[in-house]
C-alpha cells in the first residue's frame, strides 16, 4: 500500500531572505530535502505539506519550492487570511490562484484567538464558498470551536472540511496534559456533518505512555467508529511532535498496529487521503 502522511511541515532556518514571523516549536530547520529523507527512511511515499502558519503566515513560497524540487512527493496546503481588512474581497482571487497551482490540494483556516466566532462572518464564509467552488477541501483548526465548525459545515455542504489534529489542542513539548481528550465528545459530534473529515494527526503527543502509545487507542477507536475509516486520515504533524517521538515511531505506531485490519490501515494511512485531496504520490497535480 502507499503510505501518505496527512500533515508535515518543512521550513528553512530563520534568515533575512525569508524571515520568520514568529517561532515554530521544533528543530531550527527541516528543509524539504530533510523531510523527504525522513519519509524515505520510514517508508512513507508522500505527504501533505502544510505551509507553517507560525513562521510564514500566508506566504507558501517555501512549500512551493519544496514541491518543485521533489515533484510527486507532496500535496500542498496554504493558510488563507480571513482576518485582515479587505480579506473578503481578496479571497476569491487568492483561492483561484492557489487552485490553479498543480500541487495545491487544499487551503487552511485557523479558527483560533483573533478570528471571528460569528457564523455569519463574511470572510470565513467567502473562503469556504470559494474553496468549494474550486473543489478544494478546507483544513480547519477548530480547538474549542466545534459548534462554529458545525454551523459552517451546514452552510457549505458542498465544501469538504478537514478537522486538524483530532480537533484537540495538543502539546508542543512535555509534559503531556492530563486532560488532553477532554473535548472529544464535541468533536465526535461533528461526524454528523457529512462533509466533515478528520485528521488522526499528532495523536502520539497525547499519549502518556512510550511508543507504541498504548493509551491512545481506546480514544482513537471512538473516532474510527464515529467517522468511519472512509473519513479518517493518519498524519504525524511532523515537526511539531519531535519532543515526543521520532518520525519512524509516528509511522510505525499505526503501520504495525495489530488493532487495525489491513483494509483499515490502507484507508487510514493513505486511501482516504487520496480520495479527499484527489492526490497521491507520483501525481504532480490533483486528479
Amino acid at each position: 500500500m502507499q503510505i501518505i502522511d496527512a500533515q508535515v511541515h518543512a521550513y528553512e532556518r530563520n534568515y533575512p531572505g525569508r524571515p520568520w514571523v514568529a517561532h515554530l516549536h521544533g528543530p531550527a530547520e527541516v528543509t524539504g530535502d530533510e523531510m523527504v529523507a525522513a519519509m524515505d527512511a520510514a517508508g512513507v511515499d508522500g505527504a501533505i505539506l502544510v505551509s507553517p502558519y507560525s513562521l510564514y503566515r500566508y506566504d507558501a513560497s517555501y512549500a512551493l519550492e519544496v514541491a518543485a524540487a521533489h515533484p510527486g512527493r507532496f500535496g500542498l496546503v496554504k493558510p488563507v487570511d480571513v482576518t485582515s481588512p479587505g480579506a473578503e474581497q481578496r479571497l476569491a482571487g487568492t483561492i483561484a490562484a492557489w487552485a490553479a497551482i498543480p500541487a495545491a490540494v487544499a487551503i487552511r483556516i485557523m479558527l483560533f484567538a483573533g478570528v471571528s466566532e460569528d457564523d455569519d462572518d463574511p470572510a470565513i464564509n467567502r473562503a469556504l464558498a470559494e474553496a468549494g467552488r474550486h473543489g478544494l477541501p478546507v483544513n480547519i483548526v477548530c480547538f474549542g470551536r466545534a459548534r462554529q465548525a458545525a454551523a459552517l459545515a451546514a452552510r457549505h455542504p458542498d465544501t469538504v472540511m478537514v478537522i486538524d489534529h483530532l480537533g484537540l489542542p495538543q502539546p508542543f513539548g512535555p509534559p503531556v496534559p492530563a486532560n488532553g481528550w477532554l473535548d472529544i465528545e464535541s468533536i465526535l459530534a461533528l461526524a454528523k456533518c457529512r462533509n466533515m473529515r478528520v485528521k488522526i494527526s499528532g495523536a502520539g503527543t497525547l499519549s502518556r505512555r512510550p511508543y507504541p502509545f498504548a493509551d491512545i487507542w481506546e480514544h482513537l477507536a471512538r473516532y474510527f467508529d464515529a467517522f468511519g475509516m472512509e473519513r479518517c486520515m493518519w498524519g504525524t504533524d511532523w515537526t511539531r511532535a519531535v519532543e515526543f517521538l521520532s518520525y519512524r515511531e509516528g509511522v510505525d505506531a499505526f503501520r504495525l498496529n495489530e488493532r487495525l485490519s489491513e483494509g483499515d490501515r490502507e484507508a487510514l494511512m493513505g486511501g482516504t487521503l487520496a480520495k479527499v485531496y484527489r492526490w497521491a504520490p507520483g501525481q504532480t497535480g490533483r486528479g
